[in-house]
C-alpha cells in the first residue's frame, strides 16, 4: 500500500479521536465516571500515537543519507515501540485509579456515562475501520490501530458497567470494569511491544525460516555452500540479506548472483541483498563469522 494512503487514513483517523477526545473528558468530570475519564486517558494516548505514527511515517520518507545509509524506516519501528510501552503506562494509571475507588466507590450519574460511552464506541468503530486496511502491513500502523482498538474495548466496558450501575446501583462496576480494560490493554499490546523489539534487534523476520533459506541458496546451480547468512528487517515489509556463496570457482558468478536474488525476491520477500561470492581458498581466510 502506498505510504500516502496511510498517512491519509491516520490524519482522517487523527481528526475523529481528537474532537471526541474533548467531548469525553468533559463527560468524565460531568458524570464522575472513573471508566469515561480512563477511556478519555487511553484516547489522548490514541492522539498522541496516531501523531507519532504520521510524524515516522512523514520521516520515513525521507531519502538515505551518507550518515544514515537506511534512511529514517527504523523511525516507524521506535514509534511502534513506544506507543506500545505508552499503553502499559496508561495500564498503570487506570489500576491505580481503580485500586482507590475499591474502598470508596463514589456515586456515578450512570445514564450520562452511557451516552458518551456509546458515542465513543461509535467514533472508535470510525477510527477502527479507517486503520484496519493497512494494520497488518505496518507495525507503525498497528500499533496506533491497537491504541484505537483499546479505546473500543474501554468504551465497550463504560456502556456495561453504566448499565449495571443503571439497574443495580452497585458502583464497584465501574472500577472492575476499568480493570478488566486495562488487562485487555495489557494483552493487545505486548505483541506490538514484541515485534518491535524483534526489529530493533535485527532478528530473524517472522515468517522466514533461515535454515529453509540457506537450503534455497545451496540448491541454485553453483553454489556449494552458504555460511554467514543474516536476514533481518529494517521495518515492516522491507527486509535485507547479506551471506556468503562458496562456488568452486568454475561458475558464471553473474548467473550464480542473478539466480539467487532472483529467487530471493520471488520466494521470500527479500528485496535488498549484499551476497559475496568465493571459493573454498577464500573462506578459509576470513575472519570468524557471527
Amino acid at each position: 500500500m502506498e505510504r500516502g494512503t496511510e498517512i491519509y487514513r491516520l490524519k482522517l483517523a487523527m481528526a475523529i479521536t481528537g474532537v471526541y477526545f474533548a467531548a469525553e473528558v468533559i463527560g468524565g468530570f460531568l458524570t464522575n465516571s472513573l471508566a469515561l475519564l480512563s477511556d478519555a486517558g487511553h484516547m489522548f494516548s490514541d492522539i498522541a500515537a496516531l501523531a507519532m505514527s504520521l510524524f515516522a511515517f512523514q520521516m520515513a520518507r525521507r531519502p538515505a543519507t551518507m550518515k544514515r545509509t537506511y534512511g529514517y524506516h527504523r523511525l516507524e519501528i521506535l514509534a511502534a515501540l513506544i506507543n506500545g510501552l505508552s499503553l502499559w503506562l496508561i495500564v498503570g494509571v487506570i489500576f491505580t485509579a481503580a485500586y482507590n475507588r475499591f474502598f470508596d466507590p463514589p456515586e456515578v450519574q450512570s445514564e450520562g456515562m452511557l451516552i458518551v460511552a456509546s458515542l465513543g464506541l461509535a467514533v472508535n468503530i470510525a477510527a477502527g475501520v479507517i486503520l484496519y486496511g493497512s494494520h497488518h502491513e505496518s507495525l507503525n500502523i498497528h500499533g496506533a490501530f491497537l491504541h484505537v482498538l483499546g479505546d473500543a474495548l474501554g468504551s465497550l466496558g463504560a456502556i456495561f458497567a453504566g448499565l449495571v450501575m443503571v439497574f443495580t446501583g452497585w458502583y464497584l462496576a465501574d472500577p472492575l470494569v476499568s480493570v478488566f480494560i486495562g488487562l485487555l490493554i495489557l494483552y493487545s499490546s505486548w505483541n506490538l511491544i514484541r515485534e518491535s523489539m524483534s526489529i530493533l534487534m535485527q532478528s530473524v523476520p517472522t515468517g522466514i525460516d533461515l535454515e529453509e533459506v540457506r537450503m534455497a541458496i545451496e540448491r541454485i546451480q553453483g553454489v556449494q555452500k552458504v555460511h554467514d547468512l543474516h536476514v533481518w528487517a529494517v521495518t515492516s515489509g522491507i527486509f535485507t540479506l547479506s551471506a556468503h556463496a562458496v562456488t568452486d570457482g568454475n561458475e558464471d558468478f553473474h548467473r550464480v548472483l542473478n539466480e539467487i536474488e532472483g529467487m530471493l525476491r520471488d520466494r521470500f520477500r527479500i528485496e535488498h541483498t549484499t551476497i559475496q561470492l568465493e571459493t573454498e581458498d577464500r573462506e578459509r581466510n576470513e575472519f570468524q563469522p557471527f
